[in-house]
């Protein structure tokens, strides 16, 4: 029996045509001097822009606007008109400034908001034609991995655990790391606007409402505090807005010598009580913009220090947009995080590492053949590396289960969308054709997927053959050509392609055998 992800197929492939097919295609190369990222937050939209010299990246400007994006969902968890109004405002703005920039330079990430919302994918293609470019929904602990990677960039080197918190405006994310790398993720769905939203709501401030708020934090921050204990961390860190406006006040304000402590927040905490509305708080450093959402952000790194006995947390620059900006320099010198992470899932599903590649070899060669000006040849080749995933589980519907992985599982360096792009592929790389039919609109995601299809076809035996000389044009029509001495050699692949052959003109795509 199918995976409970991809029963109902026709829905389940149907739901992704809306996000695949978006111009979703994996990064070229980058060459410029400059690269930016847009930050998609449930606080506000932010725009950053950083100059590359050599491995490093300088930061050079830094536009935000607090949008409080998270807070503008209705009752049925759907983003409000004029809430998109102003967000796809803000993006045509940040797009005047991104303008010159190569596509391959540029990366737009999403975050709570956009994985919660009920009509995020209805939205989600609006906000792109306003932005200029595509725009990757991250899942949490792909943005906890972006966090770390933005801080390990401005910390010292060290060989020592660390832990590091990120107070967003819709989730908070937890993550443990050592020198560059992070070891633990973990990203709760509670942020500085989603609780303000729930236990602030017109402002007003008490300690039943902090403790309340406070005690709901701890709840959820219970589940995962074995792992993130303080023997398991030496120096502890806070990253965000959030983070950096307690540290600020606590400090300016005389409620701590440095950083952010249990004591410093507690005198924070009764100044706020005494005032019992964020309008009425007189703080030095406390900004206008950061009061609405002040008392949510106490409420979730109290509660935070409390249960995972944190002493003293320092503010940290970096965080996600830097970690964006480094990750999108390492696709352009060859350390592609999603390259390593294709090779983890190869050892991890324990697949056949040459039959994969002998499969990917070919289903490149034939897609770049098909489309010869479409750039998205290299997510074909992870999906052809992976497409046996599955077989960890069975070798009966192996696709089906190896789908299920690829789409749900914890993928470091890919988007949401381009986890997707990899499940269907593996999907439809073998079986019927009838559960592609939705899909298979466009001519790049036709030739990818017959590209797969036949590749696996062509090395069904699983050993080393030598194949054959074979074109493949995607158009009006589908144009195969091989050699008929060849498959006359070959009966079994000829009666498989035969097969897919009828499978293609069941659906209405006229496929021309060219015999050669």
């Amino acid at each position: 029996m199918a995976p409970k992800a991809l029963q109902g197929t026709k829905l389940w492939v149907g739901t992704f045509l809306l996000r695949c097919l978006r111009a979703l295609k994996p990064n070229a190369a980058v060459t410029s001097s400059t690269l930016a990222v847009v930050d998609l937050g449930s606080n506000s939209f932010r725009l950053e822009i950083g100059r590359v010299e050599g491995d490093q990246i300088y930061r050079q400007e830094t536009w935000r606007e607090t949008l409080r994006f998270g807070a503008a969902l209705d009752e049925e968890g759907r983003i409000r008109p004029e809430a998109m109004k102003t967000a796809l405002a803000c993006l045509a703005r940040f797009r005047e400034r991104l303008s010159g920039l190569h596509p391959s330079a540029v990366r737009a990430v999403a975050t709570n908001t956009f994985r919660v919302a009920a009509n995020a994918g209805e939205f989600l293609p609006r906000a792109e034609r306003a932005l200029g470019f595509p725009i990757d929904v991250i899942g949490g602990h792909e943005e906890a991995r972006l966090i770390y990677v933005g801080v390990a960039h401005v910390l010292p080197p060290s060989a020592a655990p660390r832990l590091v918190i990120d107070i967003g405006g819709g989730s908070t994310e937890f993550i443990l790391g050592r020198g560059m790398e992070p070891e633990r993720l973990e990203s709760l769905n509670m942020g500085c606007v989603g609780m303000t939203q729930r236990f602030f709501p017109d402002g007003r401030v008490t300690a039943a409402s902090l403790d309340a708020a406070e005690t709901a934090v701890r709840v959820e921050i219970e589940a995962i505090a074995r792992e993130f204990s303080p023997d398991r961390w030496r120096d502890a860190y806070a990253s965000s807005g959030t983070a950096a406006a307690l540290a600020e006040i606590i400090e300016q304000n005389g409620f701590s010598s440095g950083g952010i402590t249990p004591d410093g927040l507690a005198r924070l905490r009764r100044r706020m009580i005494l005032a019992r509305h964020v309008g009425r708080l007189q703080l030095h450093a406390l900004k206008p913009e950061r009061a609405p959402v002040l008392a949510g952000g106490l409420a979730i790194m109290s509660a935070a220090v409390a249960e995972l006995g944190v002493e003293r947390i320092d503010p940290v620059g970096g965080a996600l947009r830097l970690g964006v900006l480094y990750d999108l320099l390492g696709r352009s010198i060859d350390e592609d995080i999603r390259k390593l992470t294709v090779s983890r899932f190869i050892d991890r599903y324990h697949i056949d590492s040459s039959h994969a590649a002998r499969v990917a070899t070919l289903a490149v060669s034939l897609f770049r053949g098909a489309v010869p000006k479409s750039d998205a040849a290299q997510l074909l080749q992870w999906a052809a590396l992976l497409h046996e995933t599955g077989m960890s589980v069975s070798h009966i519907g192996y696709h089906k289960h190896g789908a299920y992985i690829l789409q749900n599982a914890d993928m470091p360096g890919f988007s949401a969308g381009e986890q997707q792009r990899l499940a269907l592929l593996v999907f439809g790389c073998r079986g019927g054709l009838a559960k592609m039919q939705t899909v298979l609109a466009g001519e790049e995601v036709q030739a990818q997927v017959l590209s797969l299809r036949l590749a696996v076809l062509f090395h069904h035996a699983r050993t080393t053959i030598d194949v054959p000389r074979i074109r493949l044009k995607i158009g009006r029509r589908i144009r195969f050509a091989v050699s008929a001495r060849w498959l006359a050699a070959h009966p079994l692949t000829a009666h498989l392609v035969a097969k897919e052959r009828r499978q293609w003109k069941e659906l209405g795509y006229a496929w021309k055998a060219i015999a050669k």
